[in-house]
């Protein structure tokens, strides 16, 4: 059974080429065989294109027909993973195409290396646009999660830590010394000023027990972290 008999995949991945050479094009043509290709020989004309059918991925030739100059349209293609496939760039210009909100993902250059070529592609449709932006969200999730995590560890240490400090306290009337207490309890002293301070609020300790006219030079001046 010839190739050309084989049954091709359902719902294979959409690329729309921007190529004005017919030869370059032939060779996507095989190299690229196994997805569905959509050719257009200016970016106008790709455009017009994608507002009908968005694709999967976007291959586009730098100079173009009618005088068109691909990376001139790099702002107004849709968020795909596109692929800068020219011989007429310089390092520089490669360099901000792969660059800015809206951009390039990749660059190859010509003569085209075609295991290159289906590596970036295969690549760029698992890895990038919408994929990329699933992954950020997911990071973002992720993030907060961590966040919040971290916060109720936080908050339940500083609970557990000021309940021990009420009980510790409840039998005495004498002032907290706030250095042995920091000691006790690993942490800075002016966590233990403000345990004391909430502690206060809240009608759990006596005003007695910490005036407000604490001199400053308890609190201190300490820069370690909070527990």
């Amino acid at each position: 059974m010839g190739y050309l008999d084989c049954p091709q995949p359902m719902n294979r991945p959409r690329i729309l080429i921007i190529e004005d050479d017919d030869l370059q094009y032939e060779i996507y043509e095989e190299a690229l065989a196994k997805y569905e290709l959509v050719r257009t020989a200016t970016a106008s004309d790709a455009l017009r294109a994608v507002a009908k059918t968005p694709p999967n991925l976007i291959l586009l030739d730098h100079i173009l027909a009618n005088g068109e100059l691909g990376l001139d349209y790099l702002g107004e293609v849709p968020y795909v993973p596109v692929i800068v496939v020219s011989g007429a760039l310089e390092v520089h210009q490669q360099m901000t195409a792969l660059q800015g909100p809206r951009r390039a993902h990749y660059c190859i250059t010509k003569p085209v290396d075609l295991n290159e070529l289906t590596r970036t592609v295969e690549t760029a449709l698992q890895e990038c646009g919408e994929a990329e932006i699933v992954r950020q969200f997911e990071a973002l999730e992720r993030s907060k999660r961590v966040d919040v995590q971290e916060l109720l560890s936080r908050s339940t240490d500083r609970l557990s830590r000021q309940t021990q400090i009420r009980q510790m306290l409840a039998t005495t009337d004498e002032r907290p010394n706030i250095s042995a207490l920091a000691r006790q309890f690993k942490v800075a002293r002016r966590t233990i000023i403000r345990d004391l301070q909430e502690l206060i609020r809240r009608g759990e300790l006596a005003s007695e027990l910490y005036p407000k006219w604490q001199s400053s030079d308890e609190e201190g001046d300490d820069e370690e972290s909070d527990g």
